[in-house]
């Protein structure tokens, strides 16, 4: 029960999470076969056409049957491929209910590892049992792969610790659409998880890549929040930068973090990134200790 009530805390304090009792799915149309689904849990993609429906992503467990039947309203069937961009509940809990033998699941190797072991995120007290070997990805890699379908290139890349030890970005080559999982939170402070391999200056380093690697044509689909650009992206960026900047200036100056929190540094962000999941307080709080 302890640990259900924190994964429920969690769920309901993430703009784009809802319960169980209000699941809804909300379709962005991205191009004639590529959508964005935002709801339930991490925003997911999904691509339809005659070479088979490609998933990212899944949300939580409950999302499943909603999830099928939304895939089928927009033309596409029981996925071929779904990649997990990183191993949060949010993001793959609907791996056994989507998962069979018609659906390779993909993923970097650390996510694949922390599924299958269970998992612990202290900062909202919860732990993850292991998942059943159903909801498993069966394809791993290390730093990158391409899949070829639909006409379309995807390329799928991983960036070391940054949101956690296993993220994911999807580039669509042809359509000039990229997925970045939780390496990119719109609109909202991100939870950076530090406990399973995690970092403020690895989110950074991402993200500057991701920048590198887009133009301002390019569609956006974050982890959490709505469609973005790169001008938001960048903006992201900023607020990343001047916050590490910021509490590593204090802890060189010996401040503990009481008094990083009490310094405020953040006030001149909090209006548009302090509306999510963390008060700013809170969000230093989590960060402080790894900063570096």
């Amino acid at each position: 029960m302890k640990n259900l009530f924190a994964t429920l805390t969690i769920a309901l304090a993430i703009p784009g999470i809802s319960t169980a009792q209000e699941q809804k799915l909300d379709v962005t149309k991205l191009t004639e076969n590529l959508h964005m689904l935002s709801g339930n849990g991490g925003n997911i993609g999904l691509m339809t056409g005659p070479d088979g429906t490609f998933l990212i992503d899944d949300q939580m467990a409950p999302v499943g049957p909603l999830l099928k039947e939304t895939i089928k309203n927009l033309g596409g069937e029981q996925p071929r491929f779904l990649l997990n961009t990183h191993y949060h509940f949010d993001h793959t809990g609907g791996n056994e209910a989507i998962g069979n033998a018609d659906t390779a699941i993909v993923s970097h190797g650390n996510v694949r590892k922390r599924l299958k072991n269970g998992s612990t995120i202290s900062a909202f007290d919860a732990k993850t049992p292991p998942a059943p070997a159903s909801a498993l990805p069966v394809v791993t890699f290390s730093q990158s792969m391409h899949f070829h379908l639909n006409g379309e290139t995807l390329r799928t890349v991983h960036f070391p610790r940054a949101h956690t030890d296993g993220d994911s970005a999807v580039y669509f080559e042809e359509s000039n659409i990229v997925h970045t999982g939780d390496i990119f939170f719109n609109g909202l402070y991100p939870f950076i998880d530090t406990e399973n391999g995690g970092s403020l200056v690895g989110t950074i380093a991402a993200v500057q890549k991701l920048i590198a690697t887009t133009d301002d044509n390019t569609k956006i689909i974050p982890g959490h929040g709505p469609l973005a650009t790169r001008a938001d992206l960048i903006a992201y960026q900023d607020m990343l930068t001047f916050a590490n900047a910021s509490m590593r200036d204090l802890k060189k100056a010996g401040k503990t973090v009481e008094q990083a929190i009490a310094a405020d540094p953040m006030v001149d962000y909090d209006a548009k990134w302090g509306g999510g999941l963390f008060t700013t307080e809170k969000w230093i709080g989590l960060l402080y200790a790894s900063v570096i």
